[in-house]
């Protein structure tokens, strides 16, 4: 593991479904409060007129909602992808403004998904949130990620074919120590991120 004070506490914005998934988020919140794991900045999302142009949607989302987070999180589950915010956060956490930087992405499946594969995109992640698992298999093609993570966002799926250094991580793996080597992965790794947002954001919820 990174040695402790090695590792800074970033600012994080989850990203989730507020009516299935609150109590993920909360349990997510417990751990990093209880281990100084990060900083949390999450805020709960308002009514945007899903009308607006993409970039007043995206600047709006990113200066009122994710603020000066660094690191987005997204909790899938099974009705994740259908909602137009969380669409909105993954697009507005990728785009690469003048004061609000890209930030790095970590995609939690939960267990209400029923996977229990991962995806590692860091260095030395296989070692430290994946120890004794030794077969892994590359993913290249979109109807084997879909088969995989079944509830993934599309936007986060564009991204997984392009190679960005977005790792999927089963909530089943996560624990305090886990959960940091993470987050400072997605941090470190987010100005190497070429994200692909040429998919248009999602108008409403399905």
């Amino acid at each position: 593991m990174y040695p402790v004070q090695a590792m800074h506490k970033h600012k994080v914005f989850i990203s989730y479904h507020h009516d299935n998934d609150q109590y993920y988020k909360e349990e997510l919140i417990r751990m990093g409060a209880e281990h100084a794991v990060f900083i949390d900045k999450s805020v709960g999302d308002g009514e945007i007129s899903e009308d607006l142009p993409d970039e007043q949607i995206r600047r709006k989302v990113r200066d009122d909602y994710l603020r000066d987070s660094t690191v987005t999180i997204v909790l899938v589950g099974t009705e994740t992808k259908r909602r137009k915010h969380v669409d909105w956060e993954i697009y507005s956490s990728m785009y690469d403004g003048i004061v609000n930087k890209k930030s790095g992405i970590l995609v939690i499946n939960l267990h209400t998904t029923g996977s229990r594969l991962g995806r590692v995109a860091h260095a030395r992640e296989k070692a430290e949130v994946y120890p004794g698992v030794r077969n892994w298999t590359s993913i290249s093609l979109r109807k084997k990620y879909m088969e995989e993570y079944p509830y993934v966002p599309d936007r986060i799926i564009d991204n997984l074919l392009a190679n960005a250094y977005i790792s999927v991580v089963p909530w089943f793996r996560i624990d305090a120590s886990r959960l940091r080597f993470s987050i400072n992965s997605a941090f470190s790794d987010r100005s190497k991120c070429n994200y692909d947002l040429r998919r248009r954001m999602r108008r409403s919820n399905s």
